[in-house]
């Protein structure tokens, strides 16, 4: 068990530096035995696996801390809620983890998925909550030629490719489909997302390659971290 008094050279020293085939042969027979017998029999398995990862997962957050700054680590459960799902399978069959950043004036979020050909980081805005998604908004209204600097940069663009997240077929209440800037305005999440190859998840460098995509984004977070703490004057909206 991890002492979370360490320091963070010492912690560093003691979490799981990388991912291991283990985890990926576990969730690929889980894939296979989606079912409470199963999984009850290989509770002891998946224990130790769950274990490494969320080691691993605060690795990734001791990397996060010395670029940004980091609240809170949320592991997700592998219990899935099917209450409303038309997937009746009791259990995810990946690991997760998401990383929330410390302070009203600091927006976005880190998330992080590991499974066999299906691991991926996306950051940004979700789910933004109705006050926020209208600001964002408005502001594309005005001018996106901040926003369009920092997604067309090459050295962006190449790790994060083109923002994507669920959209609206058409203009927003009290908005112009007309409106040049529509594409942005239409849109109900502002993410990026980066997909991984099991091959690159396994390997020695992995927790690098999370932690310098998590970095490059940095620009993105800082514009609409701006923008979700002012007015469209520009005056803050802090205390």
């Amino acid at each position: 068990m991890v002492n979370f008094s360490l320091k963070s050279q010492e912690l560093g020293r003691m979490l799981e530096t990388k991912i291991t085939k283990s985890t990926f042969q576990f969730l690929n027979k889980l894939k296979k035995n989606n079912n409470r017998d199963w999984f009850t029999e290989h509770k002891a398995e998946f224990k130790a696996e769950e274990t490494k990862v969320k080691s691993f997962f605060n690795h990734i957050l001791e990397k996060l801390k010395t670029h940004d700054e980091i609240e809170k680590l949320k592991v997700f459960r592998i219990y899935r809620d099917v209450r409303f799902s038309k997937n009746k399978t009791p259990y995810k069959t990946n690991f997760s983890a998401s990383f929330s950043r410390a302070g009203k004036h600091r927006r976005g979020g880190y998330y992080l998925q590991v499974a066999p050909s299906n691991s991926f980081v996306a950051v940004g805005f979700w789910n933004p909550e109705k006050e926020d998604l209208l600001r964002i908004r408005k502001e594309w209204e005005i001018d996106t030629s901040d926003l369009t600097d920092i997604i067309n940069d090459k050295k962006f663009n190449a790790i994060w490719g083109p923002l994507v997240g669920d959209e609206l077929k058409t203009a927003p209440k009290g908005f112009d489909k007309e409106d040049p800037n529509i594409e942005y305005i239409r849109k109900k999440q502002y993410i990026f997302v980066k997909n991984f190859t099991d091959k690159e998840v396994l390997s020695d460098d992995f927790a690098n390659k999370v932690n310098d995509s998590f970095a490059a984004i940095r620009p993105y977070f800082d514009l609409m971290s701006n923008i979700l703490t002012t007015n469209l004057n520009g005056e803050s909206l802090l205390d």
